[in-house]
């Protein structure tokens, strides 16, 4: 059998050969690598699809640098996804690097008191890292600027409307995406300008909405309407991704199925969690970052929740979870180590190469929507 053949609108647009976008994941914890590094953006976009940078864990220098390195390995076409926050806390005063604990202790004294409560109670270190003050997502506006002065041909937002800065994108031929989790803002976002919208489902993991994808996307659809529509949330092998393309998407972004693969970005002990998971094995919780974010659970979620406390706003949120679980980490308590993943973690058996996995979604989509269908399906 000769190479398939799997082409939608998307990879017109885009000009990539198959419909599979690989989301822009961010790291887990302040001083963790992203979870889509460079090299898993490479090898999806090698393999006929588009990789994504995440950017969320760059400063500024690291995030031009990693872009330039993209452009070194690849003639193919990537993107960049950024968090474009509404509120950021104040950052008067902070040039630099910033250690962690000093900021730690600028917190409200409840936060203060439960995250030494629970540091002594467990035998962790001190809060090793630090914070730079030149990251990219406290300095959103000028992360944009080195996106479009590199010329990435793809800007993803995966938190907040880049509507604001479309027309720049498209004055030198990137085309932007914006990441949504519910119908009324797949129709906002829409609006603004941009070129696709990813409609992601409540079962997607790392930041996500209410709604299941099933019942978001063909409400999404609607609303973004003549806009474009990417399906995300809980998609992580061919029968996803024909399912997706049937309900009228272009294309799919996949995050949790790239994060555990051997280029994927997370750590190993975040890869095994989603190797033992069960499709019951994540939860939604504003712990690590502020806002609802999915990940898979450990003993973390059950000291957070006994605090009573709510969660900080996002970032100054990221700042505490991180804390605690680089002692985790240094501490050897795997326990309380989990990082974002989707629901589709418990159909993930095996870590492997990224062109094997999206090689393997084409295949097995191909195949539904050639053959099986009509061969299970009567149509009079």
């Amino acid at each position: 059998m000769g190479k398939r053949v799997l082409r939608t609108r998307l990879c017109d647009l885009l000009g990539i050969e198959y419909p599979i976008l690989s989301a822009g994941m961010g790291p887990t914890l302040i001083g963790e690598p992203n979870g889509a590094p460079v090299e898993l953006v490479v090898a999806v976009s090698e393999a006929g699809g588009l990789g994504v940078l995440g950017g969320a864990g760059f400063n500024l220098e690291e995030l031009r640098s990693a872009i330039r390195e993209i452009q070194s390995l690849t003639d193919k076409p990537f993107g960049v996804d950024l968090l474009l926050p509404k509120n950021l806390p104040d950052g008067a005063g902070m040039t630099g690097e910033v250690p962690l604990v000093r900021i730690l202790g600028s917190l409200p004294a409840p936060y203060v008191e439960w995250y030494e409560k629970v540091r002594e109670s467990l035998g962790l270190p001190e809060s090793d890292l630090t914070v730079r003050s030149d990251t990219v997502t406290m300095h959103a506006d000028e992360a944009i600027k080195i996106c479009i002065e590199e010329r990435v041909p793809l800007f993803c937002a995966g938190l907040g409307d880049p509507g604001f800065m479309v027309k720049d994108a498209h004055a030198v031929g990137m085309k932007v995406l914006g990441v949504v989790g519910n119908a009324k803002n797949a129709g906002r976002v829409a609006a603004s300008g941009v070129d696709f919208v990813v409609a992601q489902g409540h079962e997607g993991g790392g930041h996500t909405g209410r709604v299941g994808t099933m019942a978001l996307l063909p409400q999404a659809i609607d609303a973004a309407a003549p806009v474009p529509v990417i399906a995300a949330g809980g998609i992580g092998d061919g029968r996803g991704l024909a399912a997706s393309l049937a309900m009228g998407c272009i294309g799919v972004w996949v995050g949790t199925r790239f994060l555990a693969s051997k280029e994927g970005g997370a750590m190993d002990l975040c890869k095994q969690r989603i190797l033992e998971s069960t499709d019951e094995g994540t939860r939604v919780s504003t712990l690590y970052t502020g806002k609802t974010s999915r990940v898979n659970t450990c003993k973390f979620h059950e000291i957070w929740d006994g605090s009573g406390l709510p969660a900080l706003p996002f970032p100054v949120q990221v700042v505490l979870a991180s804390a605690l679980i680089r002692g985790f980490v240094q501490a050897g308590k795997d326990e309380y180590v989990a990082g974002f993943a989707g629901q589709i973690s418990g159909l993930i058996k095996e870590i492997k190469p990224a062109r094997d996995i999206l090689l393997e979604m084409v295949e097995e989509a191909a195949d539904i929507l050639s053959r099986k269908l009509k061969e299970d399906v009567v149509v009079q």
